[in-house]
This record gives C-alpha cells, sequence and structure tokens, in this order.
C-alpha cells in the first residue's frame, strides 16, 4: 500500500493507488463505479463531498480512489491518471489488491459566431418552485430561505419538481436530439469497444480487465504465470489479436468476476472492490445498486464459483485481507456517512459477531484500512484535512491489537509505508512536519515520535513529495514541480551500504507530459510500470527496467478513426491574478483550428482539496475539439498543481483567489485572442460546481455558459448542519460557520446561493444526482429554484439523475449518452450545434 493512500485520504478501499496509479490505458470498467469512488479493499482517504471527475471526462466511466464533497478526496486529492484519463472502453482491473483512420489532413470551416439555437429557440415555460420561506438566525445575521422544503426527498411533491425540471430541460434541448446521437456515436466509434487491459502480475496470476462489445459493463480476469521462475516471468503476456467477446483474451483465462451479469436488473451498479485473498482461491468484492456509497461484500470461490455465505452491509468501499485467507478487515460509516470504524471479520461468521478493531470518535477524522506491499503490516489511518495518526497490527496475528506509531498532532499529517533499508525492517514517514512540500524520513518499526524521525529525502520548497511506494529493491516517488507530476526512482542499497544507491527521474518528452506510477502491487517485481499522457497523447503504459532505465512500452489507449497528434497543438499559458500571481492554464486545440481568429472555448476548473487536473488525453473531448473549438484547464488556487502552497492560498480565508483566478484566466484568453467571452463556456464539477456558481455572481459576463455538475453551490447552509455527510470533516477547508462568525461571513460572501442577484447571467446546466451523498441534490435544485425567481431572464436547466449517486449514471454506454448531453448543450451555446466533425471525420462516420 502506498504511503499516498493510506494518508490524507482515508475511507475507502482498495489497493491501486490513489494518485498516479493504474495507468493502464484500460482502466476498470466504464461504469463499474461512478468516478470518485473508492476502487479496492485496502486504499483509503478522507472523503470531502465529492470528486474532480476531469472536465469532460465521461463521469462513470472508471474506479476512482477518492472520495470527497466536492473533489477528490480529502488533503491532497491526488487524482487516479487513469481516472482523469479515462477512456470510454477501460474495462476493470480487478486483481488481487486492486480496488478495483482518416484520409489526408481535414481542414476545419470557418467558427460562425452566432450562438445558434438558444436565440431563435423560444424559451418555454420553466417550472416554478413554490416559496416556502425559512428563516435562520446564525452569529446575529439572519437569512431566509425560500427553497429548504425541497430537501424532504421522499415528498412526492419534491420528486414530482424534479420529474418536471427534468421534463422541462428535455422541451429545452429537443433540437439538440440528433447531435446528442452523433456525438454518442462519435465517442463510440473511436473506441476499441472489445479490449483488455495490460496484465499486471501478482504470485501467480496475471490479472487484467476486459470490455466487451455491446456490454455496459466489463469483466475481471486473471490467467497463470507460465513459469514463475523464468527470467521472462515478470514480462505480462500479450492478448491474441482481435480476441471475440466470446473467446478468451489469454490461454487459461479465469472470468473471476463479469460485471454486466452482477449488474443484471439493476437500473444502477458500481463495484466498490475487489481483493483476492493471500491463497488466491477467494475474491472479495463489494457492490453498491443504489448510488449512496454504502456497499455489500461477498466472497466467491474461485475454484468453484460458489459464493461464501458471508454477505457484509454497510461498508465503505472494500476489504483488506490479512497474512492468512481466513479474515479480512473492512470500515463502515456512521449516520453522517464519516467513516468511522474498523472491523475484523473472520470468514464463515455473521457479520454480528465481527470484532471492533478500531473507532475513532472525532467527528473531523476519517478511518481507512490498508496493508503495506510487502504484506507486512496492516495499517489503520485516522485522518482529518490537515493532520494524521497510523495506528499499526503485525498483518500474521489474525487476533492482533492495533499500536499507534505516532500520536497526533494538530497540523502534521503523516504517512507510513514499510520498507527494507540497508537490510533492515524501516517505515518510510512522508509527513509535513519539517515543510508545507513534506519530507521522507525513516523510523524503526515501531511506536517513534517525530524526534526520531531519520530525513531521508529532506524538504524542498520547490518539489512537493507526494507518494512513495516501497519494493524489495527501490523506491518510487511520485513527485511535483513545475506545475506537473513526475516519476522518481530511488535504488536501495544493501546490507551495510547507503540506504539510497541512485536516485533519478524517468522523464518523457512533452511541455505537457503528465506521468505517474501505475499499477505495481508486487514487493518483489523487479520492473516498476509507470505511464504517460497529455492533452494530445493518449495514456500510455510502460514497464520500466530498473537496472538498464529502459522503458518498453506496452500499450497505448486505442484511439479509432485515424487520430493523429500531430494535428493538435498544446499550449501552457499564464494568466495573471488581481494579486500579480501567475496562474497556469493547459490549452489544447486543432493545429487549423485559429486560421479564422479567435475559437470558442471550454474552460475547465475545480480548484479544492490540493486536487490537481493535470494534462490528459480524452476520447470525448475530439468531439469538441474537431469541431473548430479550444479545451482549456485553468489550474487556479486551491488545486495541488503547484504544490502545497498553492492548495494553502485557495482555501479558508483565502478562498476568493480560487474564483479570481478562473475569472483572470478566462479574461485573459478572450484578451490574447483565443477565444471571446460570448463563447467561452465554463465547466466545474462538485467543488468545481461551487467555483462555478461563484464566477458566475461576480463574473457573469466572461461566460457565454456554464456547466455546473453535483455542484457545491448551498456551502453555507451544508457547513452549517454538521448532521449532514462530511460536514464536520471539511471544517479545515472552509471553516466552521456555527462556531466562527468570521467563517459564517466569509462563505456566506461567496457561497453560489446567498449571493444570487438579478444578474444578466450566461445559459447555466446544472447537473446532479437524487442519491448523491456528497453534494445532495437540493443543493443545485434550490440554486436553481432562486435563480429563476431572482434573475428571471436567466436560461438555466436542471437535469438530475434519478437512479445515481455522486458519479453519475453507471454503465459505460449510458455514460457515453450522459456525456454526449452535455457535450451537445456546451457546442450549442458555442454556435457549433449545426456543425459537425471535420471532413476526414464525416467521412468515417
Amino acid at each position: 500500500m502506498s504511503i499516498r493512500r493510506a494518508a490524507k485520504v482515508i475511507g475507502c478501499g482498495g489497493s491501486d493507488r490513489p494518485g498516479l496509479p493504474n495507468l493502464s490505458p484500460l482502466d476498470p470498467p466504464p461504469g463499474s463505479a461512478p468516478a470518485g469512488r473508492p476502487a479496492a479493499g485496502e486504499d483509503f482517504r478522507p472523503a470531502p463531498r465529492s470528486f474532480p471527475p476531469g472536465p469532460e471526462a465521461l463521469r462513470s466511466v472508471s474506479v476512482g480512489r477518492v472520495l470527497r464533497r466536492c473533489g477528490s478526496p480529502a488533503q491532497g486529492v491526488w487524482v487516479k491518471i487513469s481516472d482523469i484519463l479515462r477512456v470510454p472502453q477501460a474495462p476493470p482491473q480487478t486483481g488481487p489488491d486492486s480496488s478495483t483512420g482518416t484520409a489526408g489532413t481535414p481542414q476545419i470551416p470557418p467558427v460562425p459566431v452566432d450562438r445558434g439555437a438558444p436565440d431563435t429557440v423560444a424559451i418555454v415555460s420553466a417550472p416554478v418552485a413554490p416559496r416556502r420561506p425559512v428563516t435562520t438566525t446564525h452569529h446575529g445575521r439572519t437569512r431566509t430561505d425560500d427553497y429548504e422544503w425541497l430537501r424532504a426527498k421522499e415528498d412526492p411533491e419534491v420528486i414530482g419538481h424534479l420529474e418536471a425540471e427534468n421534463a422541462h430541460t428535455q422541451e429545452r434541448t429537443a433540437h439538440l436530439a440528433d447531435l446528442r446521437q452523433q456525438l454518442f456515436e462519435e465517442i463510440k466509434a473511436r473506441t476499441l469497444e472489445t479490449d483488455l487491459s495490460v496484465p499486471t502480475r501478482v504470485r501467480g496470476y496475471w490479472y487484467y480487465g476486459r470490455s466487451f462489445e455491446g456490454r455496459q459493463y466489463g469483466a475481471s480476469c486473471r490467467v497463470p504465470v507460465a513459469d514463475p521462475d523464468a527470467p521472462d516471468s515478470w514480462v505480462p503476456p500479450r492478448p491474441a489479436e482481435a480476441a471475440r467477446p466470446d473467446e478468451p483474451a489469454l490461454p487459461g483465462e479465469q472470468v473471476m468476476l463479469d460485471l454486466d451479469a452482477l449488474a443484471e436488473g439493476h437500473e444502477f451498479f458500481s463495484l466498490g472492490g475487489s481483493s483476492v485473498s493471500p491463497d488466491d482461491r477467494l475474491l472479495a468484492y463489494s457492490t453498491d445498486v443504489v448510488g449512496d456509497e454504502r456497499y455489500t461484500v461477498r466472497v466467491k470461490d474461485l475454484d468453484t464459483g460458489e459464493l461464501a455465505p458471508d454477505e457484509l452491509t454497510g461498508v465503505l468501499g472494500g476489504v483488506t485481507w490479512g497474512a492468512t485467507s481466513d479474515h479480512f478487515y473492512y470500515t463502515t460509516i456512521d449516520e453522517s456517512w464519516r467513516a468511522d470504524k474498523i472491523w475484523r471479520h473472520r470468514l464463515g461468521t455473521d457479520q454480528s459477531t465481527d470484532e471492533l478493531v478500531f473507532h475513532e470518535p472525532d467527528q473531523r477524522f476519517w478511518v481507512g484500512v490498508g496493508r503495506t506491499r510487502s504484506r507486512r503490516y496492516v495499517v489503520i489511518a485516522a485522518s482529518a484535512k490537515n493532520t494524521s495518526e497510523y495506528h499499526v497490527l503485525d498483518a500474521t496475528d489474525p487476533d492482533a491489537e492495533p499500536w499507534c506509531f505516532a500520536t497526533r498532532e494538530e497540523g502534521v499529517e503523516y504517512a507510513l509505508e514499510h520498507a527494507v533499508v540497508g537490510g533492515e525492517d524501516t517505515f518510510l514517514v512522508l509527513h509535513n512536519a519539517a515543510g508545507p512540500e513534506f519530507e521522507l524520513a525513516t523510523a524503526p518499526p515501531r511506536p517513534t515520535p517525530r524526534s526520531e524521525w531519520q530525513p531521508l529525502l529532506a524538504h524542498d520548497p520547490a518539489v512537493r513529495l507526494e507518494d512513495v511506494d516501497a519494493y524489495a529493491s527501490h523506491l518510487v516517488v511520485q513527485q511535483r514541480s513545475g506545475g506537473l507530476p513526475r516519476v522518481r526512482i530511488l535504488n536501495l542499497g544493501g546490507e551495510g551500504e547507503a540506504a539510497i544507491v541512485d536516485d533519478w527521474l524517468v522523464e518523457f518528452p512533452g511541455e505537457l507530459a503528465t506521468s505517474g506510477a501505475g499499477s505495481n502491487p508486487s514487493f518483489e517485481q523487479p520492473t516498476v510500470r509507470v505511464g504517460m499522457t497529455s492533452l494530445v497523447q493518449p495514456a500510455s503504459v510502460y514497464d520500466l527496467d530498473l537496472r538498464t532505465r529502459e522503458r518498453t512500452l506496452l500499450k497505448q489507449a486505442p484511439v479509432l478513426g485515424g487520430y493523429e497528434p500531430a494535428d493538435y497543438e498544446e499550449h501552457r499559458i499564464w494568466a495573471t491574478a488581481p494579486d500579480g500571481v501567475e496562474v497556469p492554464i493547459s490549452l489544447v486545440v486543432r493545429k487549423d483550428a485559429r486560421a479564422g481568429g479567435p475559437v470558442p472555448l471550454l474552460l475547465y476548473g475545480y480548484g479544492a482539496y490540493e486536487t490537481s487536473i493535470d494534462p490528459y488525453f480524452s476520447v470525448a473531448r475530439l468531439s469538441l475539439l474537431d469541431r473548430g473549438a479550444a479545451f482549456a484547464v485553468a489550474h487556479v488556487r486551491g488545486g495541488g498543481e503547484l504544490g502545497r502552497h498553492w492548495y494553502d492560498d485557495g482555501k479558508l480565508a483565502h478562498k476568493q483567489h480560487t474564483f479570481d483566478d478562473f475569472i483572470a484566466c478566462a479574461r485573459h484568453l478572450v484578451d490574447t485572442g483565443w477565444t471571446t467571452a460570448d463563447r467561452l463556456v465554463a465547466e466545474g464539477a462538485s467543488a468545481g460546481g461551487l467555483l462555478m456558481g461563484a464566477v458566475a455572481n461576480q463574473a457573469p459576463d466572461a461566460f457565454g455558459g456554464i456547466v455546473a455538475t453535483v455542484p457545491f453551490v448551498d456551502a453555507l447552509t451544508s457547513m452549517l448542519d454538521a448532521s449532514l455527510p462530511l460536514t464536520v470533516t471539511e471544517y479545515d477547508e472552509w471553516g466552521n460557520p456555527e462556531a466562527d462568525p468570521a467563517a459564517y461571513d466569509l462563505i456566506a460572501s461567496y457561497a453560489p446561493y446567498e449571493n444570487v442577484a438579478d444578474l444578466p447571467y450566461p445559459p447555466i446546466l446544472a447537473e446532479t444526482s437524487l442519491n448523491d451523498v456528497r453534494v445532495l441534490y437540493v443543493e443545485p435544485a434550490k440554486w436553481v429554484a432562486r435563480l429563476r425567481a431572482t434573475a428571471p431572464g436567466t436560461d438555466v436547466l436542471l437535469r438530475t439523475e434519478m437512479a445515481a449517486g455522486h458519479g453519475g449514471v453507471s454503465g459505460r454506454y449510458k455514460a457515453w449518452h450522459d456525456r454526449a448531453f452535455t457535450l451537445a448543450w456546451i457546442l450549442d451555446r458555442m454556435g457549433l450545434a449545426a456543425m459537425g466533425t471535420t471532413p476526414a471525420r464525416q467521412e468515417h462516420h
């Protein structure tokens, strides 16, 4: 288990790292679990209100590694490269410890200046929510809320109102039906629907995921390693060419989980995590068929295919096996959806008899459980947004009691990984006690105060250390500098040698290359799997030879239809915020799109929880670019792109910087000729939805349209209610308005719902899910109602998924239709709804 996985963010299960881990172009199956979900049984972090799905990345396309109210998991929310690089076909990568041609150069026609349909189609009457005032007073401040009654989810009137909003949205966008279908077909046509991920070895098996043409969900598979002791036994097997869905992709293939079969009969389905027992015989997996992220765990005998009688409910994420196959550990949540307890389950017993191993009473803290990659220890992390504490158990002892490694200190974050350094058992401690960008230290595997931690990689203010994975002969460090993530390799010395005998960076060409460690679950593996992507390069997976430093390309995510990276260009642009700070922007556009001057542009933003939205490739985005639009990400403060200080300067009392930065980026792109304000559409999700609502209030003239997905727009109401999921755990992100008048005034100054006024808002599309537990559907529902009542000329639409959670719909084809709906609305705002793709692309279709 990687250090990062266990530290900053707790509360999920999964052994694939949450950061930049599984760089396989083929990730967990589209729809196996909405983005932002925990993916297995040995990964965790504190959950925030939501996830940063990546601008136009398909929601629900892959199993995520982070939980959050408004973004990726707490602390630093490291978004999996594969989660952001998600490609529509991605099959599941459930493994032992996993969470889970064009002809010629097309020319783009000039971009029309008019907006298209919205200006010519009459606006039909929108639903009107009755006003039922509720008055509350805090710190002498009185506020009236006319729409709080919409919170009554079980009230037929509320459901009726949401359904009326959906009907209105469908009617208002009926002119886009053909375009939506075309966009869906474009995504589908660029996707290799029957495919598989690069196999990953754990013990005597290769594990991989498959996707199949015509199926919403994929399958988790494995094959035996032919000769575990052969010199090439760590070289992944190559699949048969064009294997059909009814054929094995590799000789000896065993289908462990057929997700399509598991999902049958359910409108929603999410695989929360899966983990193979140490003897390779049992598979523990968890599923959610509602969308509320309360999972049910079952255990499957992989020899017989039968399910054990064990059935555990109310579980968060997956499970973590001990060193033997007769017991595992799991996490449960309390009434406010906070992960607070760790349990030990013995196979063959009822859940009611499970042993409580750890309970965290402090409501600011989330807990999670995982096992070190060495398989020596089970670790329990208790983590708040800015403070953490680890408890350790001997994985070989099924009756072990946890002991505390270092007691919590307010403001000190640390995480543990077990390693063997210089022949001695050692804990690696990644911590911020020596500086905000973190230091890597060593300590003995016993209770050890901070005064005894010995620096291994000293704090460097220019390099943010984000994660460390330990192996028998090396360490893999995920670090960040210059606004981009990088992989660093430390070769370990043997007994009597220096701890580190070699230290080097894995370099990839390209100004905006995003790289990260891939799926590397085995402590003894002699190679390192890494991945890279950019705005123009599809996700690629490599194996790295540690002796020669040579890279072997194992797979690049296939993009059908003749995609040529050379037809596109990517740029790093810098905008100046009002306080003089330079804010980076990553931008991609077709090379032939700007011949006629400014182009329509989609600008994505997030800016919370130290989440970094790094440059990544998207298949769905091509439908935007090939119609002549540009796409950009504003790396605003509150995110982690430039390090911990970038995050600190965009939260709590500095939250206004997030909004100022985004507005500055939008205006800079107009001032420098990239686009025009009337054709610039902004998009954000979760905490990025709060950003969208805030900039709509503060600079409505800067945008031609705004998309806010599962948006945290009623932040003051939510942060005043400690009974709501995630509120108390997020005081360190937003402040505590219940106890602190200054925090109340601060949140009230920017919360989108509080600041709706009679302004000339641009058209707004708000998207939410009825069963979302992180950002409740009521927030965007109230926001839309107040916008309509206060600024009656606003063209605002609300779309609610009635059978989904925070990650949106499940199933890859549903996800593609879902994204096609949003893209069609965006293209309409840009004036591109009537335009096809490039001539060559049109010929392909």
